[in-house]
């Protein structure tokens, strides 16, 4: 047999600069071992890719979720500082009596009307139910309770404030008079 030529080298270096020869047959489980070692790198790599690719993955639908989100509630503060104006126009509604101001009661109502519907538009609505209807506590806070054997007991008997949803999420609870069985 010849000997071949070629760029690895058949001895090992030791730190004194000394050479050793290796068998071939050790030469090979060298090799083997580094193989297997480069192997084990590669499997780790592929596995970092992974999940590299799985965070990026999560992390773009977070990023599109919380858009959606700001998309869908983000005039919710708008929205809370506007009510207040819809409840005193429907307070001074409910007092008005037509004999004093009937043209400044009209454009009470005009107002009204294009404020909760500029509203509507934008995806606002009261909360549905309200006296005779049974107390719901994810969309009414209960403000007193009144004995009565007129009413099933858990029954709203009066609302003193409406509740408004944005895009079927609450945005203020309902606040109402609950009765009580005696």
């Amino acid at each position: 047999m010849s000997e071949e030529t070629s760029d690895q080298p058949t001895a090992q270096e030791l730190n004194t600069g000394d050479t050793i020869e290796v068998s071939p047959e050790e030469r090979i489980r060298q090799l083997e071992e580094l193989l297997s070692a480069k192997e084990q790198e590669a499997k780790d790599n592929w596995d970092k890719l992974l999940r590299e690719r799985a965070d990026l993955e999560n992390y773009r639908k977070r990023a599109s979720r919380e858009k959606e989100e700001l998309l869908n509630y983000g005039i919710k503060s708008l929205v809370e500082e506007v009510l207040p104006v819809v409840d005193n126009l429907e307070r001074a509604l409910e007092h008005a009596t037509e004999e004093g101001f009937p043209a400044l009661i009209e454009g009470v109502k005009m107002t009204h009307s294009l404020l909760v519907s500029a509203l509507k538009k934008f995806g606002v609505c009261a909360v549905e139910g309200s006296c005779g209807t049974l107390f719901d506590p994810a969309f009414h806070q209960a403000m007193s309770q009144v004995e009565t054997a007129d009413q099933p007991s858990n029954t709203i008997v009066q609302e003193f404030q409406r509740g408004y949803l944005l895009k079927e999420r609450l945005i203020r609870p309902s606040m109402v008079s609950v009765a009580k069985n005696p």
